[in-house]
């Protein structure tokens, strides 16, 4: 069937309390969404493959954190250019650009034939990441309605975290496979390039997915295909959509025939405008909370503090079906309440958190293969843990990739898009590569600074970030 005849076929609809195909769009939105499965399930699939990494190259953790890392730095070079790559040729061939690297780095990640080669694939995959992270935003951004935009948009999330636990789980069933450890073989190779391998299929699952939607309309308009984006409009939200109007409205807000330039972020004594500054914020701060290290380091973290391999491939899994827990309930809030007050409840409850983890691991005994952590503060670090990834998902683990994907004025949407994005990927690098040395360095005190950085964003958010909720993408303002 051609694009154009799967464009102006008459489905049966959902109608839409405002108009338009809720069935339809979901599907679109999640369609979009597996860039952000890939995101979580690439992101996260190198925790279970750690401690095969190192016994594999015979390599240091410090070592290992920097090809760890080096997937961000790939990630922030994709979505310090996936904006302007998708104003360019469109959203749809950024996340079929996205999932082909996807495949490739995944196939030789899992073949590498020296340390530093697995870092050369780690960062073609981080490229790959980094342009997902910033178009599926984006385009859910531009083809959800506005009453179920927050509930769309945090498709977004829910599929990285998605991503995360599915990884978690292969890399468990995987290592069972081996006998519990990563770094046993499996058939012709060890386990641990099996779970890197294992990425090509979701993969390849992005590439059909994307080619099965429309491309987004804000696109089409600004490179002038007027007539393609009505079709699109009414693939998206079916035929009760006024596509005259809805087409003005995205004119009137492109302002068609002047191109988004660079300088267009700057206009302030500050440099940036205090809008981009408030969505650098918000990303740098979902990073240095510490996030990450949970996904990316959970399994040797608690192997640091006595609990044997098989058990923290477990533990790295009850950790990631919390965040789906706390996802779906942020899902489920954030068109209610609004995106503000999730924040500023989710900072509150991560400083916490991260304080009683802080507290805990202070009493970590023992050095080599003796490491132990006392009955009860071993359990307050499980709980702290598991809270910690809680209040994260139901509140930054989301509403940054909301927000960033309505908060900015359409005019520079995709500039704005790509430097916060990439700012995030800066950050989530500098707490990936630093790690390992700071938790051998004293593991309490690393936790006491990612909780000192998460009561820094309770300022941030009650003090910069304005609220957008229900607001259409077109009235988006220039100012927090």
């Amino acid at each position: 069937m051609s694009a154009r005849t799967r464009l102006t076929r008459t489905p049966r609809h959902t109608e839409m309390p405002d108009g338009g195909d809720l069935r339809r769009v979901t599907f679109v939105t999640i369609a979009a969404a597996l860039g952000g499965f890939l995101f979580g399930y690439d992101s996260a699939v190198i925790n279970g493959a750690v401690t095969g990494i190192q016994h594999h190259f015979h390599v240091t953790s410090a070592e290992t954190g920097t090809v760890v890392a080096a997937a961000l730095i790939g990630s922030a070079v994709g979505a310090g250019v996936a904006g302007r790559l998708g104003d360019r040729i469109g959203r749809l061939r950024v996340m079929r650009l996205a999932a082909s690297l996807f495949a490739i780095s995944a196939l030789g990640s899992s073949m590498p034939f020296s340390l530093w080669d697995l870092g050369a694939w780690r960062v073609l995959g981080g490229v790959a990441i980094g342009l997902a992270s910033l178009v599926g935003p984006t385009y859910i951004a531009e083809v959800a309605p506005a009453r179920y935009r927050g509930r769309l948009a945090s498709s977004q999330q829910a599929a990285i975290v998605l991503g995360i636990t599915t990884s978690q789980l292969v890399n468990w069933a995987i290592a069972q496979g081996a006998g519990g450890k990563s770094q046993n073989p499996l058939g012709a190779l060890e386990a641990w390039q099996w779970m890197l391998m294992a990425a090509v299929v979701p993969a390849a699952a992005y590439f059909v997915f994307s080619s099965r939607i429309p491309e987004s309309p804000y696109f089409l308009i600004a490179t002038g295909r007027r007539d393609q984006a009505r079709l699109a409009l009414l693939d998206i939200e079916g035929a009760s959509v006024d596509t005259d109007t809805r087409l003005a409205e995205i004119e009137s807000a492109l302002s068609v025939g002047e191109k988004p330039r660079i300088r267009d972020l700057f206009g302030s004594r500050f440099g940036l405008l205090p809008i981009v500054w408030a969505g650098i914020g918000l990303a740098v701060f979902q990073q240095l909370v510490g996030i990450n290290v949970i996904f990316y380091y959970s399994s040797i973290l608690w192997q640091s503090v006595g609990i044997d391999q098989s058990s923290s491939l477990l533990i790295s899994l009850s950790t990631s079906v919390v965040n789906i827990i706390g996802t779906v309930v942020a899902m489920m809030l954030i068109d209610r309440i609004g995106r503000k007050p999730l924040a500023l409840m989710g900072s509150a409850g991560m400083t916490v958190s991260l304080g009683l983890a802080a507290w805990a691991f202070s009493y970590k005994t023992g050095s080599g293969g003796s490491l132990s952590i006392p009955d009860t503060q071993g359990a307050v670090a499980l709980v702290a843990a598991h809270a910690f990834v809680f209040f994260f998902a139901v509140s930054w683990g989301v509403i940054l990739w909301v927000m960033v994907g309505e908060m900015f004025p359409l005019k520079i949407r995709a500039g704005a898009m790509s430097v916060a994005t990439a700012c995030n990927w800066i950050a989530n690098w500098a707490v990936t590569e630093t790690f390992p040395r700071m938790a051998d360095w004293n593991l309490s005190a690393t936790y006491a600074i990612y909780a000192a950085f998460a009561l820094l964003s309770l300022g941030f958010v009650a003090g910069v970030v304005r609220e957008t909720k229900g607001q259409e993408l077109e009235a988006m303002g220039t100012s927090t």
